[in-house]
């Protein structure tokens, strides 16, 4: 009798418990009519449907990017080299593309003749005998600004009848892509550049490896009097 009165007492304690807990709000789904119904939009739908339903806030963090440093790519210089078109330039079109295909060492002799130029003409150039009557120092330069500088330089001097200057260009020590790109580009500018008939890296007293000679064409006063 005992044991019964104790059963029916836990039951009792166990289903008042249950009806003390709170239950859950029910989740109203929207009802066929509702979905056929033009006066309710699509934000009350979402709403009724979303109902009792909690909000997870989540803040996700781009990992960080590290910075990389770009090397030339030949492949691609070649490239872009291809499509410019051939080296033989107009004056105002230079490229530093094509010079870099092929790049020079710091320590590198600069040499270049091109066909008809006597040999004996080259060696008084590469030796100093040939005095230079202008110059310019590219030491701080970006690309362009030398680009440009080279430009004005020979444009300069054949209008004054100077046909030999100095460009000096630095040797551009250093383990980074940066280093020799200046002499780099000179050398492959003037083989460019039409009036440009011959170049040689400078004797020791005018500079040495990181200066060049270079000897312009005689411009042809008469051919531009009569265009």
């Amino acid at each position: 009798m005992n044991k019964k009165l104790l059963s029916d007492f836990k039951k009792q304690l166990v289903q008042e418990k249950l009806a003390a807990e709170p239950k859950p709000s029910p989740v109203n789904a929207p009802t066929k009519s509702h979905l056929y119904n033009d006066d309710v939009d699509e934000a009350t739908l979402f709403a009724q449907a979303t109902q009792g339903v909690k909000r997870l806030i989540t803040e996700v963090k781009a990992p960080p990017i590290k910075p990389r440093h770009v090397a030339w790519d030949t492949n691609i210089i070649a490239r872009r080299a291809a499509a410019e078109g051939a080296a033989d330039t107009p004056y105002e079109a230079l490229s530093d593309t094509v010079a870099l295909l092929n790049p020079v060492a710091s320590e590198a002799i600069l040499s270049f003749r091109r066909i008809g130029i006597q040999q004996s003409v080259f060696k008084k150039l590469k030796d100093g005998h040939l005095i230079w009557k202008a110059a310019v120092d590219l030491h701080g330069c970006t690309v362009e600004q030398a680009r440009q500088a080279i430009l004005q330089l020979i444009y300069d001097a054949q209008a004054e009848g100077i046909h030999i200057i100095k460009i000096v260009h630095g040797k551009g020590y250093g383990n980074s892509p940066q280093s020799g790109l200046l002499k780099t580009c000179v050398n492959g500018w003037l083989q460019q550049h039409r009036a440009v008939l011959a170049f040689h890296s400078a004797p020791a007293k005018e500079g040495g490896n990181g200066a060049v000679l270079v000897l312009l064409k005689k411009e042809n006063k008469k051919a531009e009097t009569t265009r």
